[in-house]
């Protein structure tokens, strides 16, 4: 009879906001967990943190685990080290923490046999071997897209790993997945992005950048958060999911010039209108 995977080590790779956030919420509920890292200053910040009971940076430390989260970039899950393929158990079920979905899935599956694609929807600003913590995931949604060729087992071996972290577990094809996360997720950061850019470069023309700095409150910081984060992770996202993120923009594009019409043609009620349904839109996102 097979081992149930709590039986058995879990191994993480990467250990940032999301591969040491699970490492600590899955040591607290008493499993044993192993981690694979790429630099060895970060596996010794990482022993100091107690994101894992084992951090080294060969991949034999995923031996006997029996399943492995690829807590990493979008870039490294599509063009993965192949001594970390390698490495991982043939028995194993592996899956991604990934914000695009189809790329990967395309991807791993021809590499592993037990690979469900999977994404919990929980972050922060923050990002690196510091950013861990415990309950990030307590009632966020964990999304998996199993195609009809996926593991069965497998898939309920990821979903019972997400509802271990707390999570809300949700199912949808990859396809949908990426286009949803497009709407808001991916294309947020850019429009967040050009918020914070045209504050910069509105406030140099009119001489007043010092002012529009020194006048930014807690309405600009939350809409401007993410446009100032991770870098690397903004292009990768609109890089892996081009399509989807372009048409989010055009979406985008469309409500944006609508309301500048509202504005120019002083159509105040009709604008006092579709902000009312803005009120009441908000919360069904929450």
């Amino acid at each position: 009879m097979a081992t149930h995977w709590r039986e058995r080590p879990i191994g993480i790779v990467g250990l940032g906001l999301i591969g040491g956030s699970l490492g600590l919420d899955l040591q607290a509920q008493g499993l044993e967990v192993r981690a694979l890292v790429h630099r060895q200053s970060t596996a010794e910040r990482a022993r100091e943190r107690g994101l894992a009971q084992q951090i080294d940076t060969s991949p034999a430390v995923l031996q006997d685990c029996a399943l492995v989260i690829l807590a990493l970039p979008l870039d490294r899950l599509l063009d993965p080290d192949p001594a970390l393929v390698a490495a991982l158990p043939a028995d194993a079920v592996i899956t991604d923490v990934g914000s695009v979905k189809q790329p990967i899935q395309e991807c791993w599956d021809r590499l592993h046999g037990r690979f469900v694609p999977s994404h919990p929807m929980a972050g922060t600003a923050h990002s690196g071997v510091e950013a861990g913590l415990t309950g990030l995931f307590q009632g966020r949604p964990w999304v998996a897209t199993p195609t009809a060729q996926t593991d069965p087992a497998a898939l309920t071996a990821i979903r019972e790993l997400a509802e271990t972290a707390g999570a809300h577990w949700l199912e949808c094809p990859a396809a949908a997945h990426d286009q949803a996360v497009a709407l808001i997720s991916h294309m947020p950061v850019l429009v967040s992005a050009a918020l914070l850019q045209s504050a910069d470069q509105g406030g140099r023309a009119a001489q007043a950048g010092n002012l529009v700095r020194a006048l930014a409150s807690s309405g600009f910081a939350d809409t401007s958060r993410i446009g100032g984060g991770n870098p690397e992770l903004g292009t990768l996202m609109a890089r892996t999911n081009r399509a989807a993120v372009l048409a989010a923009l055009e979406q985008y594009q469309r409500q944006l010039q609508q309301l500048q019409a509202l504005v120019d043609g002083e159509e105040w009620e009709t604008l006092k209108q579709q902000l009312t349904h803005c009120q009441t839109l908000r919360p069904e996102f929450l």
